[in-house]
């Protein structure tokens, strides 16, 4: 059962906080989130822009993250990360060796260099900005932090496009919290649950195309025949606190990637680099896989994270947003 809840975004988790950084003028920024978390990811599509996602398999030595980067500037923009590495290396945060402490953060990019200027980017000084901004308030949706270059629908190309940006969603539970926080910058067209276009590629009457059912088709390869592959992510984040282990949070990324597919059209094609990551801040136990919670719980977990980023993408573009843009009810 859902509860009433004042704060709908990635922050309505404990332990999570977020900040943005941007460049408006060059159409560019990005998201810093802080932990620490246990984590997992989920990648889709042929053309994702990434930095350190081995530190996010259940194999892997390091049990948690002390951040998540999301950033603009396509593999230009993954330096932004060592700005947020340096603001918790000054706060001691990360991962304890004999030597030194590491802060662990996986980064992720978007393709924004098409919007703005393709020749500034997010750097180490951006990404430090938005650690140094990363608080508990309700996260800002709309064309900020990473979003702020953000597009959808461009099978036509630019001028055929509409805003993508950041939304957030989350829904209290009698024994929890599940947030959700997408960033959508889309080859393909924003579906609201009804399966109608809220955002996309509009044709020359200024109607929406319906950018798979042109595809389908077959009439419009000749249009898009200079876009190339790699221009376009969606990139998703559902956090919870409930005590997952890394196995677990695998079937939650999973599971709430179905909601970029539900609410995307179409979408995890080869122009697109989707990823959704799962964050947990409940304490799990030591271990590769710690304490089992059964199939049910998890699936539990894993729909209601799928439910929430669904809302989140939905909310991502201008129409899809019923409330303010600062994501209170």
């Amino acid at each position: 059962m859902t509860a009433a809840v004042s704060n709908r975004t990635l922050t309505a988790v404990s332990g999570l906080t977020v900040g943005h950084a941007a460049d408006s003028e060059a159409a560019t920024g990005c998201t810093a989130i802080l932990g620490p978390f246990s984590g997992a990811v989920d990648v889709r599509g042929l053309a994702s822009g990434s930095r350190e996602l081995d530190v996010l398999s259940p194999l892997h030595v390091v049990e948690q993250c002390d951040g998540l980067l999301l950033t603009g500037g396509s593999a230009f923009g993954l330096s932004a990360a060592d700005g947020v590495v340096r603001w918790l290396e000054e706060r001691g945060r990360g991962f304890r060796t004999s030597v030194a402490t590491v802060p662990i953060v996986p980064c992720a990019v978007i393709f924004d260099l098409g919007h703005g200027s393709a020749e500034r980017r997010p750097g180490p000084e951006m990404g430090y900005a938005a650690a140094s901004s990363a608080g508990t308030s309700p996260v800002r949706e709309g064309d900020h932090g990473v979003g702020t270059g953000a597009t959808v629908g461009k099978l036509l190309g630019m001028e055929h496009s509409e805003r993508g940006g950041v939304g957030c969603w989350a829904e209290t539970y009698e024994d929890g919290v599940v947030a959700a926080l997408a960033v959508v910058n889309a080859f393909g067209d924003v579906l609201d649950d009804s399966g109608r276009i809220l955002a996309g590629c509009r044709g020359g009457s200024g109607r929406f195309l319906d950018t798979a059912e042109a595809l389908r088709q077959g009439g419009v390869h000749g249009s898009f025949g200079s876009l190339r592959p790699a221009e376009n992510t969606t990139l998703g984040v559902v956090a919870l606190k409930a005590p997952v282990a890394r196995l677990g949070l695998q079937v939650v990324a999973r599971q709430a990637m179905n909601a970029v597919a539900r609410r995307i059209s179409p979408a995890n094609t080869p122009f697109d680099g989707d990823m959704v990551f799962a964050l947990s801040t409940g304490t799990a136990p030591a271990g590769v896989e710690g304490k089992r919670m059964s199939q049910a719980e998890i699936l539990t977990l894993a729909l209601r994270a799928e439910a929430v980023l669904a809302k989140a993408i939905v909310r991502a573009v201008p129409a899809g947003r019923a409330e303010p843009s600062d994501g209170t009810d």
